[in-house]
């Protein structure tokens, strides 16, 4: 694929972004690439440039850009109307269809982002237990709420359970409100629980947090020990529900939590993300359910809404069809060891991980297994392998790649040939 300089109109779009938007951008990373357009595993840029994406929007486009299936059920539905800020049929029957899937499913709530979902499901918990405090996993990442901004990425981590802000803005009371554990460190973690388990109201983890894959016997020790002290087990699966398996990763490590968190792939590429749980917990929305001090109002203009619910419900269809998860998962483990065989084959250390799903690679020879350990790999050679992969015709975030449904073995061998090229470049 041969890419062109930035054209005039997208000198002249950056220009104005500049003019109306801080920064020039919308505040995602990369978000400086202009898309104009995507089909299947494809998006071109406003210059003509043609990209092979594992961007997907950051993950919903699991089955591809402008999948034609979802795109007439939108169209069907845009005749009826687009929001109501009421109950619609397709929303029932969305929840319907997660409390089927998820295994810790009993009731739903929805939302438009998973920073509405999970600032919501510390809610819920904390409404549950009448505690106040949330213990959190440094380097995790849950959105962009206050509580989720607690060492999401310090730069001088402090000492466990210490929290710090990674934004401007957030008051300093909330720091003493969430506790800070070591991902996949079960006796640290365990040992924090035990110490603070009467204020604790809720604990939340990603179950893969990032690419990191938990350790054996860790998301089975953190169910049993939370389990003991009647502490609520949140996963945030904006990530991995419905893309590790059609049941989420608590399906796929056979690790049921009290709550979880949905979105990207149960949202067809629309606005809508889930908070979903054990009813005695749930409830807690339900005023006729609890008494009035235990009520938890949840309002979102757009929740639900019918247009998002469709999207959602026919990518789902999709997903539960024959051999998708099959194909899906072969695609991406071919991907991931083409990646790492030739970057052994240049003697460049560096480690690929994560599931076959979702992955990323560390420059580094050392062990990965929690944010510290991120920090002692080479970020400015993933940096530069990112810019180097897009200049050849290949996107995908600053922290992942992201596979689709509907990668093709000409996508998987134009990404091999880009691969090529660009850790020739790191050789240099």
């Amino acid at each position: 694929m041969t890419h062109n300089q930035p054209s005039q109109r997208e000198r002249d779009l950056l220009a104005r972004a500049h003019r109306v938007l801080p920064g020039g951008n919308l505040g995602n990373p990369g978000s400086d690439l202009l898309i104009e357009r995507g089909e299947g595993s494809r998006v071109w840029d406003v210059s003509g440039n043609e990209y092979i994406d594992y961007l997907l929007g950051s993950g919903p486009m699991i089955v591809g850009h402008s999948h034609p299936e979802v795109l007439a059920v939108v169209r069907e539905q845009l005749e009826n109307g687009t929001t109501f800020f009421a109950g619609n049929e397709h929303a029932v029957a969305l929840a319907e269809e997660i409390v089927r899937a998820v295994p810790c499913a009993e009731k739903v709530r929805f939302t438009s982002s998973g920073t509405e979902a999970t600032l919501y499901a510390m809610r819920a918990a904390r409404a549950f237990t009448g505690r106040d405090k949330i213990l959190k996993f440094e380097g995790g990442f849950h959105g962009m709420n206050e509580y989720a901004l607690m060492s999401m990425a310090p730069s001088d981590p402090p000492a466990f359970p210490q929290a710090a802000a990674d934004s401007a803005g957030i008051p300093r009371s909330i720091q003493d409100e969430v506790l800070i554990a070591p991902f996949n460190d079960l006796e640290t973690t365990s040992a924090i629980i035990e110490r603070h388990h009467d204020e604790l109201g809720g604990v939340i983890v990603e179950p893969v947090q990032r690419v990191l894959p938990p350790k054996a016997g860790f998301l089975e020790g953190l169910r049993e020990v939370t389990e003991h002290h009647r502490i609520p087990l949140i996963f945030d699966e904006i990530v991995t529900g419905f893309r590790m398996s059609y049941g989420g990763a608590q399906e796929y490590f056979g690790v049921t939590p009290d709550l979880c968190t949905l979105g990207k792939a149960a949202a067809g590429g629309f606005p809508l993300a889930v908070v979903a749980g054990k009813d005695d917990i749930m409830s807690h929305m339900d005023p006729e359910a609890v008494s009035s001090d235990g009520f938890m109002p949840q309002v979102g203009t757009l929740s639900g809404n019918p247009i998002a619910a469709v999207a959602g419900l026919k990518t789902l269809e999709v997903l539960r069809r024959e051999g998708t998860y099959e194909r899906l998962y072969i695609t991406g483990q071919r991907t991931m060891d083409a990646l790492q065989r030739l970057l052994d084959q240049a003697e460049i250390p560096a480690r690929v991980m994560g599931n076959a799903t979702f992955f990323d690679v560390y420059f580094t020879d050392s062990e990965v297994t929690d944010y510290r350990s991120i920090l002692q790999a080479d970020g400015s050679k993933l940096a530069q392998f990112n810019a180097a992969l897009r200049s050849a015709g290949v996107i995908k975030g600053s922290p992942k790649f992201y596979v689709s449904t509907v990668h093709t073995e000409e996508d998987l061998s134009r990404t091999i040939t880009a691969f090529e090229t660009v850790i020739e470049r790191l050789q240099d």
